[in-house]
This record gives structure tokens, sequence and C-alpha cells, in this order.
């Protein structure tokens, strides 16, 4: 058997023997298809995340020589072995996964914007062309649609060119023909050093990836729902242009390609004697048809979140934007509101001096998190929840997806206290680790807290979702007493922290609505 052969060839057996069958998703189509239908029109849950699993381990075994597990899982206590003074390691006793070929797979999943980022000839392109493979499109197709950011790039190098026939009839825009470039009708995108694109055609770019439309000459391309996989050589800058911050929000997750280990140099010089190239090489068993594809997303999407499990990201999420000396009024006490002051930040962080510095974890940050990147953090835990086989998304999936949906999201505050710290130092630079650092953190202040067993506030908000309708006067304003009394409660802990400023703002709320439905009923008598 040569190379290509045993190369192309994907493991047989389940990749998770001891998987617990997943609820399937109701279809009308279910109803009407009838008895005879192929596993892959079924589109099972149980098939397709196999499918996926399969498609990432041919990737990883295969294809893509990453022998990195920076995604860990553990079904027990793992062993650990440290070695020197500073460099550990724990060896997972679960399956677990390399980011730089996992987090590509769970993009191409939910049609997500994914940045690799990571010096030349790290694999960045070639993982990005493996995920138009599995998507099904051929090779010479996903090459040529390849845009490479270079520094005379022009927006109709990027979109396409008006039609010459109609431009030498002076007609009117409006009926001037464009020739889209085709690129833009694909279901996986792909831009190379985006960062050497210069910032007039950078915005005609961010048009495509947050409105899905392309506008040339008052024409307008509609763009499909597509995965998009960019790569810079650096994340800080770096390139020929700067990247605009609104093009840099829309990006989904951020991964960091790993070195080459040259322990691996043997498969190297064996690729070079069989003149093995892993993207000639993809199994067919592992390409997903564009159905395929819908069904994973709508499969993924039904991944339901537990209750504890959201609360801790909630109160997690909570921890980053209260700044309180940003504004006299509540509302306005926010570090985006600082930001829109256009005031120096770390001079006015430094006045507050009522807080614990070293426990305040929104003292480490220079901004909260957007409606955006919390979408974001939603669908991908279900998509890591889903890849794995598991029926809901556990805290496990949360703690690490986070690192690599606010890798760019997060701006570390590099003057706070803490990382004046020994141990805290080398969060300047891993910014991975500082981030599932905060949050480990986070949970372990909701625990002391004992948010779980005793939480006012949510029995209040779960109170008030039951409705009005019908809700007496007096019930009203026992329940507005209640509120108040809460209120009171927190005002006597004297310092105010980023789930207590949220909390606050959610009382507020409750009162407003429960005493506007109480004008109502007194206007009523």
């Amino acid at each position: 058997m040569d190379y290509y052969q045993k190369a192309a060839k994907t493991s047989q057996s389940p990749t998770l023997p001891h998987k617990a069958a997943a609820k399937k998703a109701f279809d009308i189509a279910d109803l009407v298809a009838g008895p005879l239908r192929s596993p892959a029109e079924q589109g099972g849950e149980i098939d397709l995340d196999d499918k996926l699993r399969k498609a990432y381990f041919w990737i990883v075994n295969r294809a893509i020589i990453s022998p990195y597990y920076d995604i860990e899982y553990n079904t027990h206590v793992p062993q650990e072995f440290s070695f020197g003074s500073t460099t550990r390691l724990s060896l997972p006793s679960g399956q677990s996964y390399s980011s730089f070929i996992l987090l590509p797979l769970l993009t191409l999943m939910v049609r997500g914007k994914c940045l690799f980022v990571g010096g030349p000839g790290r694999g960045k392109t070639a993982s990005a062309v493996l995920m138009g493979l599995l998507a099904g499109y051929p090779l010479k197709e996903i090459r040529r649609a390849i845009q490479h950011g270079q520094p005379q790039m022009t927006v109709s190098d990027l979109l396409g060119n008006p039609i010459p026939a109609d431009l030498m009839k002076n007609e009117n825009f409006d009926t001037i023909r464009i020739a889209w470039r085709k690129w833009l009708g694909m279901r996986v995108k792909i831009i190379d050093e985006y960062n050497r694109i210069p910032t007039r055609t950078q915005s005609a770019l961010l048009t495509v990836m947050a409105d899905n439309y392309a506008e040339l000459m008052d024409q307008v391309y509609e763009c499909p729902d597509s995965a998009w996989f960019l790569t810079a050589n650096d994340d800080v800058g770096g390139g020929t242009y700067q990247v605009i911050e609104a093009l840099r929000d829309r990006i989904d997750v951020t991964v960091h390609a790993f070195h080459f280990n040259t322990r691996f140099l043997s498969d190297l010089l064996e690729r070079i004697e069989s003149d093995y190239k892993p993207e000639k090489a993809v199994p067919r068993e592992i390409i997903f048809d564009e159905n395929e594809l819908e069904t994973i997303l709508r499969n993924v999407r039904a991944q339901p979140i537990p209750e504890p499990v959201r609360k801790r990201l909630e109160y997690f999420a909570a921890q980053f934007e209260f700044q309180e000396s940003a504004a006299q009024r509540l509302e306005y006490k926010t570090k985006d509101h600082l930001k829109l002051s256009g005031e120096d930040f770390g001079s006015w962080v430094e006045r507050e001096s009522s807080k614990d510095k070293l426990k305040d974890l929104g003292y480490q940050t220079q901004n909260g998190l957007s409606v955006r990147s919390l979408l974001t953090c939603f669908l991908y835990m279900k998509a890591l929840s889903y890849f794995r086989g598991a029926s809901e998304v556990d805290l496990e999936d949360v703690r690490q997806i986070l690192p690599f949906v606010l890798h760019d999201k997060l701006v570390p505050y590099k003057e706070a206290a803490i990382f004046e710290q020994t141990e805290w130092q080398v969060y300047r630079v891993d910014r991975i680790s500082w981030i599932r650092r905060l949050f480990d953190e986070s949970c372990k202040q909701y625990d002391m807290s004992e948010l779980d067993s005793q939480d006012p506030t949510t029995d209040l908000a779960r109170e008030f979702q039951m409705g009005l309708e019908g809700l007496p006067a007096t019930e009203t304003r026992t329940r507005l007493a209640r509120i108040e009394q809460r209120l009171a409660e927190l005002a006597a802990k004297n310092k105010v922290y980023g789930p207590i400023f949220d909390e606050i703002i959610h009382l507020k709320y409750l009162h407003q609505r429960y005493t506007n439905y109480l004008s109502w009923l007194e206007s009523q008598t």
C-alpha cells in the first residue's frame, strides 16, 4: 500500500464507541419522506457528528501535522508532570483536540469567521483550503477563489468589474452590468493576509462579511451565508495596513498556528518521497454536501444549554463592563461610556479606590463584551458540544471555547496591579490562558456567592416571566416591595462589582415594569 492509499483511509469504527444517542430534531419532511431514505438523506445527528469527528481525525493525523491537544477534556483527574520551575504537563483522560484543526471545523459547521494567526509556512492557508474541500469544492476552484491581500488591491480586484460594452454605451449606472468575482457566491471564503488589504478595500470586504452583499457602481450582488477563513502573520497590526476596528469585530474566533514539532520530520520525509499532498487525498466519506451542512447547523442551534451553565456564563460576562468612575448616572457607568468620552482610560480607572483591585476581574480589561461576541460564544459552545457527541453543553465546553471567541474581544489592561504579580505576568502575552483563568476565577466567585442555591433576583425574574395578565394590585405591590428589599440588601454591601451592577439594572427594570402595570391597574378602577 503506497502512502496515498494509506493516507486516504479513515477509521471505520465509531469515534466515540459509548456515545449516547442524541435526540433528533423534528422535521416535517419526516412525515412524507417514507421509510427508504438513505442515512445521508436522513441527516441523523449520530451519523453527522461522527462524520465530523472522522474529518477532524483525518486532518490531524493525515493532513496537518498537529500533535497538540490544547483543548483538554477529562473523564477523571489527569496525571500531571512538572518540568523545571514553570513548565507543567497534564495528560488528558478524555478525548481532547487541537484548536488549530477543531476551531476551523467548528467555523465550517456554524458558518462563522475564523482568523488564523502565525508566522509564514505554519499551515494557515492549507488548513483553510481543507475546509473548502470538506465543503465539497474542487481544489482548483478553491485555489482560484482565494483572495490574496496585497497593498495594491482595489475594490474591483476584490468584487468584480463593470462589463466594458456597457461602459462604452454611456448608460446609467443602474443599467451597467458587473462581472462579479466567482468567490462571492461560494459557501467557503478564504482571505489570505487580510491585514495587507488597503483600508478602502477593507470597507468593501466588511460589507460582504457583515451583510452578505457586495456593492459596485450601484449594483448589488447577494452572497450566500458562508464560512470565512482569514489569515494574518500576527494579530497586533503588523500587516501593511491597520485592520479597521469594525472588520476585526466581525471575526468570531482567533486561532494560533502551532510551530512544527521536529519529532515528526520523518512524516515530512515520507511526504517528499511519495510526492504526497494532503489536499489531493481527502477521502470522499468525510466530504459534506450542502444539505448535510444545513442539517448540522440546525442541530447545533438546537443543542441545549442548561440553566446552571448559562448562569455561570452570565456571571462571567457581567464582570467587565462596569466602570464606576465613568459617570454620575448609574446607567452610564460603563467602560464604553468612558471610551466615547475620549478621556485617558488608565487615569480614570485608577481613581477608584474603594474596591479590591486584585479581586475585581473587571479591573483587568479595558472593555466589556458586545452582544455580537456573546451570541458567538453561544453558537460555538453549542457547536463544540455537538461535535463531541454530547446531549447538551457543559461547563467545560464553555471554558474551552471562550478564549478563542474572546481573544480579540477582551482587551487587557496591562497596567492592572495583578499583572505585576509573578504568577500573572505571563498572562500579558498568553491571552488564551488569561481568558481561561478569568473564567476559572469567575466560577470561584460564583461558587462563593452560592448563586446556585440562593439567587433572589433570578427568583424575582422567573416570577415576572410568568406574565402579568390577571395579576392583582396587592400581589404587584408585594413584588415591588421584594424588589426594593433586594436592592437594600445589595446597597448594604457598600461595594459594586460588575455582576452586582448588572443585577441592580435588572432589578430596576423589573421595578419599572411592575410600576407601569400597577399604574394601569389603578387607572382601570
